[in-house]
């Protein structure tokens, strides 16, 4: 008996997963970009042509203007300890600068991301994929930054309570 159930077609999982409602990356366990969903591309001013089958490092490198910058070091360490524990990670909030299209003057924008790392393991038990989750946090680390700058400039008054502002 059928019980009422018909055989379909299988459902496009890559046009599902594109239009997935979050900043998603498949990445190969050589970092090489399996796929991307379409929000990752506008948070990243990317397009899927641009990026697909590319490194991840390639694609998004440290902002070569910043010394300092640690971004490509801190994910590239955190996808090592996933494929090597089979385990999700989530990182510490990262400040990982984005390149802009020539299109809106090129370089580099300040960005910063709550990255989450998962694995996806074959039927083996080895690593086949790793989805890179991101939350664009900027907006948030600006407005403590802010908040931050003005506590301190009330500190300075309270301190001196007779100087003008």
């Amino acid at each position: 008996m059928g019980y009422g159930l018909e055989r379909k077609a299988l459902p496009n999982y890559t046009a599902a997963f594109n239009a997935a409602p979050g900043n998603y990356l498949l990445l190969h366990p050589d970092f090489r970009i399996a796929g991307v969903t379409d929000t990752y591309l506008a948070a990243t001013m990317t397009r899927r042509e641009d990026i697909m089958g590319r490194g991840l490092f390639e694609v998004f490198p440290d902002n070569p203007d910043e010394p300092s910058a640690d971004g490509v070091r801190n994910l590239r360490q955190s996808l090592v300890r996933v494929i090597a524990t089979r385990k999700a990670e989530r990182m510490a909030v990262q400040k990982y600068d984005i390149r802009r299209p020539e299109s809106e003057g090129g370089g580099f924008e300040e960005r910063f991301w709550s990255p989450l790392n998962s694995p996806v393991l074959g039927a083996n038990g080895e690593v086949e994929l790793i989805i890179h989750w991101v939350e664009d946090v900027t907006e948030f680390v600006r407005l403590k930054q802010e908040m931050q700058r003005v506590t301190d400039r009330l500190r300075v008054r309270d301190a001196h309570p007779g100087d003008a502002d």
